[in-house]
């Protein structure tokens, strides 16, 4: 079984309803498994990741944007090193699965 390790983030941008974070993996990391209250977006800036999401895989690519559906339980595997925004509601919240 593959480690699961957090990604690097860093906040960008903070709104009254909205933020934006980068998200950022090295390749061959899994980070946790998770689910949210609300959706949210992914937007890919470099690499490439497969985010496993309903028992469906999907490869994401630079310039590649992904809606994240809510209460859907997702993971994310980094197959190159990848950087990514991830923006959200500022009143979003995650459940951790191991």
């Amino acid at each position: 079984m593959k480690k699961v390790t957090n990604p690097n983030v860093k906040l960008l941008a903070k709104g009254d309803k909205f933020t934006a974070k980068q998200m950022a993996a090295k390749a061959g990391a899994l980070l946790p498994k998770h689910r949210a209250s609300v959706e949210s977006v992914l937007v890919m800036l470099e690499g490439e990741c497969v985010l496993s999401l309903a028992q469906t895989k999907h490869v994401l690519k630079p310039g590649d944007s992904f809606i994240i559906p809510p209460k859907i339980i997702h993971q994310i595997s980094a197959s190159q090193d990848f950087r990514a925004v991830h923006v959200m509601t500022k009143d979003i919240k995650f459940d951790f699965f191991e």
